[in-house]
This record gives structure tokens, C-alpha cells and sequence, in this order.
């Protein structure tokens, strides 16, 4: 199997920190801008007709060749792929595990703690993406309705994505788009490169990650993966390895809509 990891385009939540006013006026779960859409819109036309660059890439006329396409359920995740199962003619299914690390969320006005909230209901996807084929589970109370998500969460979800990605694709003939997002990314890289607990740390023998508080001392290294909108990488897995043949490949996109 091959996994295409791909971020979504610029959204306007990316703009707001961008200008550094982020928090200030941002939402639990934010639109493309603009740009992003022209992004998008470019990302899906190099899946079509560009080179892969991985191992295997005999795909004739050129394109990707992807056999499966998947997406969170985050609306800039939803649109950046939507694009892309549109111009690849690919089924898009909605995965709503890989969604950004919190979920759907806003800050207290009152303590600025962090609170869940319900996240879209299946009516509007099926208004605005009827396309997207979505969980049986999806109703009207929205795909999140939970509290806001821990990082110590966001590890083990990480760990349980890539587990299923297995299972779901051994077969090695397999070609798999993923539209998700950078904290998201960050937390499957550091499973896969056994940087913190979980499935690589239990298979090296070493001992898992038992508190919230160990975990962010961990973090306190400060080591973070960029990813650019709408960025792809590439993952080759074998019989028994991993090869990462490339991360973070925005050259299909001109310099003035790299963001």
C-alpha cells in the first residue's frame, strides 16, 4: 500500500494566524478562503496528470493513480477533496478519525478553557457534498457532540488510524488519498518514527505513555513537522517497513499560492 497524505487548502482560520489574529475571531470549523480553493483546485489537477514519484509510479499517461480517497469531516478538509474526487472520478469517503487534534471546539468567553461542540449534521453534507459518502452513525446532532479532545487523545486516535489503515489495505496494489490535517500529521509521523508512545513504542518494548503530563513534557522538545496547504506526502509500506519517500511536496503549486 501507498499513502498519499494530503492537507487541506488554505482555510480561513490559516489566514486569521497568517495575520496574527487567530484566536481572536476564529471558528470552531472554518471555510477554504479563496486561495485555498485556487490551491485545491491545483492540488486535484496534479493528482490527475503529474508524476507520484513513488515506487511503482507506471501509471502511463501520468496521475497518481489512486485507487482510494478519504476525508475528515472538517469543512476545509471536505472541500480541498471534494475537488479532488471530482476531477480523479474517485468514490470520497468521509474517515472522521482523522480530523484535527481539539475536534470541534470554542474557547469559554468566561475561563477560556476550551468547549466541544456538535460539529455539521449529516443534512448539511448531504445538501452541500452529495457526493461524500458518509458513517451510517451520522445523524442530526452533528459527527463531534464531545468534549474537547486531549493531546494524550490525539496520540492513541493517531495509532488507532494507522492500524486501520492497515487492515483496511494490505494489499499492496493499493493507492490511498487521505485529506486531513497538520496536527493530525504530526502525531501519525511521530508514530510511525516511534517519537512518543503508542503501537512503535510497544512493538520497540519500551513503555507507554501512562499521563497527560509525561506526554506534554515530551512535547516541551519542540519538534513539529511543517506541512503546507495542501501539501502531499508519501508513505510506501512493505512487508514489515516503512518508507517515507517524500513529505511536505508543494511543487505543483506556484510560489505566490504556497501557504
Amino acid at each position: 500500500m501507498q499513502l498519499f497524505f494530503i492537507r487541506h487548502g488554505q482555510s480561513t482560520n490559516n489566514l486569521l494566524y497568517e495575520e496574527n489574529t487567530g484566536e481572536q475571531n476564529r471558528s470552531e470549523d472554518p471555510p477554504l478562503t479563496e486561495k485555498g480553493l485556487r490551491q485545491a483546485e491545483k492540488l486535484a489537477e496534479y493528482l490527475r496528470s503529474g508524476r507520484s514519484g513513488c515506487p511503482g509510479d507506471d501509471t502511463g499517461g501520468g496521475g497518481f493513480g489512486l485507487t482510494h480517497l478519504y476525508t475528515s469531516l472538517m469543512i476545509r478538509a471536505v472541500s480541498t477533496a471534494v475537488c479532488i474526487a471530482r476531477a480523479l472520478n474517485l468514490p470520497l469517503v468521509a474517515w472522521p478519525e482523522v480530523h484535527e487534534g481539539g475536534g470541534i471546539y470554542t474557547d469559554d468567553p468566561d475561563t477560556g478553557e476550551p468547549v466541544g461542540l456538535d460539529g455539521k449534521p449529516r443534512a448539511y453534507f448531504e445538501r452541500h457534498y452529495p457526493e461524500l459518502i458518509l458513517p451510517d452513525w451520522l445523524d442530526e446532532k452533528g459527527w463531534w457532540n464531545r468534549p474537547f479532545e486531549t493531546r494524550l487523545e490525539r496520540r492513541r486516535r493517531a495509532e488507532a488510524f494507522l492500524t486501520e489503515l492497515f487492515k483496511r489495505h494490505a494489499d499492496e496494489s493499493h493507492r490511498v488519498g487521505v485529506v486531513s490535517h497538520g496536527g493530525f500529521y504530526n502525531h501519525c509521523l511521530a508514530v510511525l518514527l516511534g517519537l512518543q508512545d503508542g503501537l512503535a513504542r510497544e512493538l520497540a518494548g519500551l513503555p507507554l505513555v501512562q499521563d497527560l503530563d509525561q506526554l506534554n513534557a515530551w512535547q516541551q522538545e519542540g519538534l513539529w513537522f511543517s506541512l503546507n496547504n495542501t501539501a502531499i506526502s508519501c508513505f510506501n509500506f512493505l512487508p514489515g517497513e516503512v518508507k517515507i519517500v517524500y513529505l511536505n511536496r508543494v511543487d505543483f503549486i506556484p510560489p505566490d499560492l504556497i501557504t
